[in-house]
């Protein structure tokens, strides 16, 4: 495992380093912040979604933005890793990878990565719309599962919203407000500073999504540490009433604790809105209570 500073990369937050760990030969690269004082209370582990890279995390409009520096000033190490199909393994996976092998490609890197940094208490796994769905396939496997301590995803659910009505001059609006909501949830100059982070959405992960809500309950029916789901106020790619909301709760059944949360004034990417710092303090707070009921010897 090597880390590396790359001069013409995107302006990181200050205590934020890049690195890169050996997953059986596909370089994974990705984003890495660690507390003052090491060991870690935990690792949380970070899965972007569709079209961005690990920077997701580590939002430069607002110092408030940065889930990175967050979660290191509260004490947990936060690997923010690239998908296989970006960042150091583009090149390797252009076409990107199935779901399945990004999970047994992660699962590995995190091996390695638990082989040079202390883990604390173990990991959390947050996973972020087609993140969600690898962070969801991930804590489905026992294997994986025993070294985590709760979940966390937002931006996916069990069904995908109908597409917005607009003809072809409206795409690129009706695309823009699926993925950020109204321009006023964002903080200033958030288009610009995200425009380094944006990557190309290797081909076979388009077709995943639609798989996805064909196996979902199967993946969901096996998870069995405590979750946490949230839904966006203006989420639009996955379908969020409240029977959309109850029928994932459901098929959790095996979860020891399950949360459904709506974060309000909030967009798809919310880890990159205005209330980007009020979401990641409550994913963290889910975290905490995971950790004390892990302690406790309460699920």
């Amino acid at each position: 495992m090597t880390e590396t500073t790359t001069p013409s990369a995107p302006a990181r937050s200050t205590g934020v380093r890049r690195i890169t760990l050996d997953a059986d030969g596909t370089t994974l690269s990705g984003l890495l912040s660690e507390p003052a004082q090491l060991p870690p209370r935990a690792v949380v582990v970070a899965l972007h979604g569709g079209g961005i890279t690990s920077g997701y995390f580590d939002g430069q409009a607002h110092p408030d933005v940065s889930l990175l520096t967050l979660g290191a000033a509260l004490g947990f190490t936060v690997l923010a890793l690239d998908r296989p199909g970006y960042g150091a393994s583009a090149d390797r996976h252009p076409g990107g990878l199935p779901l399945d092998e990004q999970a047994a490609t992660v699962r590995v890197g995190l091996t390695e990565f638990a082989a040079r940094h202390a883990t604390g208490a173990g990991y959390f796994l947050l996973g972020h719309s087609w993140g969600g769905l690898l962070t969801l396939t991930l804590a489905a496997e026992a294997e994986l599962a025993a070294s985590c301590v709760g979940l966390e995803v937002s931006g996916c659910g069990r069904r995908l919203a109908p597409e917005p009505e607009g003809d072809d001059q409206d795409r690129d609006l009706l695309l823009m407000l699926r993925n950020w909501g109204p321009r006023e949830l964002c903080p200033p100059g958030t288009m610009f500073t995200t425009q380094a982070d944006l990557a190309p959405m290797p081909v076979r992960e388009l077709a995943a999504v639609i798989a996805w809500t064909r196996r979902c309950d199967d993946v969901l029916a096996r998870i069995r540490i405590p979750a946490r789901v949230t839904f966006a106020e203006h989420e639009a790619w996955w379908a969020q009433s409240d029977d959309d909301l109850a029928a994932l709760a459901s098929r959790l059944g095996a979860a020891p604790r399950v949360v459904v949360d709506r974060q309000p004034a909030a967009g798809h990417n919310v880890s990159l809105g205005r209330t980007a710092r009020a979401y990641h303090l409550k994913v963290l707070g889910f975290l905490e209570e995971c950790l004390n009921g892990r302690g406790s010897g309460k699920p």
